[in-house]
């Protein structure tokens, strides 16, 4: 029976490990090309994706860790500072940004890229590290080297660590 008393409101409480987590979070990315189309791997486009992360954390404020650039999808480690862009809005500009310049260099037309973009962030350094191991085995899952370092489109622009 209602008495008119209301009971007091509860508290949600932050878990203290989400706290660091949070403020610089490490985010996993996976971009694919419209119809996936395999254009990605080869030195003009990898020169382009490079140079666009590369600039990233000056101009946006996102730094890129580690990537896997495979024939019709990207793979990439990215941890924004605190007044980066908007994640999305980051996104957008990369991938327009590199999309202009990957069409006039190859001589296609766009779209480049597929609207959505994957993202997760990662919870701790045993995620990433399981991360990692996945994206870098990709080319030989795909049959195209049969030890991950001799893919020629992978790299690392800035260490990101938790």
């Amino acid at each position: 029976m209602f008495s008119g008393v209301r009971a007091p409101r509860l508290q949600l409480m932050h878990l203290p490990h989400v706290t660091p987590f949070a403020k610089n979070p490490l985010y996993f990315f996976t971009a694919c090309i419209v119809n996936r189309r395999p254009i990605l791997a080869c030195a003009e486009s990898a020169r382009i994706l490079e140079a666009a992360w590369q600039n990233s954390a000056q101009h946006d404020g996102w730094f890129i860790g580690r990537y896997v650039i495979m024939p019709d999808h990207v793979h990439l480690f990215a941890m924004p500072v605190p007044e980066a862009k908007r994640r999305a809005d980051w996104c957008k500009t990369w991938k327009s940004v590199s999309s202009r310049q990957i069409c006039r260099t190859l001589g296609i037309a766009p779209p480049l890229w597929q609207p959505d973009t994957f993202d997760h962030i990662l919870r701790n350094k045993e995620s990433y590290s399981e991360k990692w191991d996945y994206v870098q085995a990709n080319p030989v899952r795909a049959g195209l080297v049969q030890d991950p370092v001799d893919w020629p489109w992978r790299g690392e622009i800035n260490s990101l660590a938790f």
